[in-house]
This record gives C-alpha cells, structure tokens and sequence, in this order.
C-alpha cells in the first residue's frame, strides 16, 4: 500500500493535515443555509458552556456538544444532504467550523469559498 501524498493532500484516502482538509471542508459546506445553522451552533456551544460554568450546572456540560452538533448535523441531514465530516474527522471539523466562523465574521469567508471551489458547486450561491 502506497503512502505518498496525492494532489489533494491525501495519503490513503485520508487527509494528514488540517490545511488540505479545509478545502474540503468548505466545499461539504457549499449552501449558505448549512453555513447558518452551522454558525448557530458554534455560538451556542460557548455560551451554553459559560452558563453551565457560571451557574455551576455541571449537568449542562453535557449540553455543549448537543447544542454545537445538534444544528449541523440536521444541516447536513436535510439540506447539504451529506455526511457529516464530524464522523471521519472530529478534532479537524471542530476547528474548521471555528475557523469558518470567524472567516465569516471577518468578511473573507467568499474568498475562502471560491478559493476552495465552492463557487462551481451546482447548488451554492454565494452570500457566505
């Protein structure tokens, strides 16, 4: 079994670094309705992890991820139509759905799209 690196930033099918799995991160993101309900969910994690701090509701730690993972995956489910890169990529979809986040949040989020190729996808419309 080879274990050199193809175009894409794979070895065996798999991506060895979080810089050749963003593209394809964005591009398992191309509609902007997937992106807002992603958004949702990655300003409900913090905040409901303050609140479970602040209160001391230790029970609402477990909240955190079902509120961060809860809108993305329905996202996935009923509108992108795909799978989740949660399942084959936890640590690295966790950062990219930050990552995107703040792209968004700073106006760059297009750029990084149509760099990715998100742009050519049949269904994306752009408006970030």
């Amino acid at each position: 079994m080879s274990t050199t690196q193809d175009e894409t930033g794979m070895v065996n099918g798999r991506y060895t670094s979080f810089s050749a799995f963003f593209p394809f991160y964005l591009r398992e993101h191309a509609l902007p309705a997937t992106r807002y309900w992603h958004f949702v969910g990655t300003v409900a994690a913090p905040l409901v992890l303050i609140w479970a701090l602040v209160t001391q509701t230790w029970w609402g730690l477990l909240l955190v991820p079902v509120s961060g993972y809860f809108f993305a995956w329905i996202s996935h489910a009923f509108i992108e139509r795909n799978k989740p890169a949660t399942f084959t990529y936890p640590l690295w979809s966790l950062i990219g759905d930050y990552r995107m986040f703040w792209l968004w949040v700073t106006g760059r989020l297009d750029a990084a799209l149509e760099e990715a190729g998100v742009t050519g996808h049949p269904y994306a419309q752009q408006g970030g």
